[in-house]
């Protein structure tokens, strides 16, 4: 068998996946969360006197919070696979990352489970984020002055 048979091979039996019906999907729900976010918004702004700055930060506390409690009671990757990536909004999706990896090791113990997996998916988006964002502002700095 060469190379051009394993790949024919390969395309015959994988799953076939509808696009554009995961694309609308995905730009529905994540409308929706959108929508949702900034009725809380206005929500906690007209009832308790905040600024929109703080409701937002209220709003990125509450997506973090729901996203880990989905998470830890097992319902976001079912959601996830319906929902597709509409549901992994950057909140949400990296609560969930974050989540997952420390539920995954649980059973060793506190320090050898929870806290040294914690942010093994979650790290390198943070390492990466921040030095992105240095190297971004030292050539922002060279540039501009």
């Amino acid at each position: 068998m060469n190379i051009e048979d394993y790949k024919k091979m390969v395309k015959e039996f994988s799953p076939q996946e509808n696009r554009l019906k995961n694309i609308l999907v995905s730009f529905f729900v994540g409308g929706l969360i959108g929508f949702l976010g900034e009725f809380f918004i206005y929500f906690v702004t007209e009832c308790f006197g905040t600024s929109q700055v703080e409701a937002s930060m209220w709003l990125c506390l509450f997506l973090i919070v729901v996203g880990t409690f989905l998470t830890a009671l097992g319902f976001f990757d079912t959601w996830f696979s319906k929902l597709k990536c509409g549901l992994i909004i950057p909140t949400t999706g990296f609560a969930h990352s974050v989540a997952s990896c420390a539920l995954d090791f649980k059973k060793e113990g506190l320090i050898t489970g929870l806290g040294a997996n914690f942010f093994r998916l979650a790290g390198s988006v943070i390492l990466y984020g921040i030095l992105s964002a240095f190297f971004l502002c030292v050539i922002k700095v060279m540039l501009i002055g």
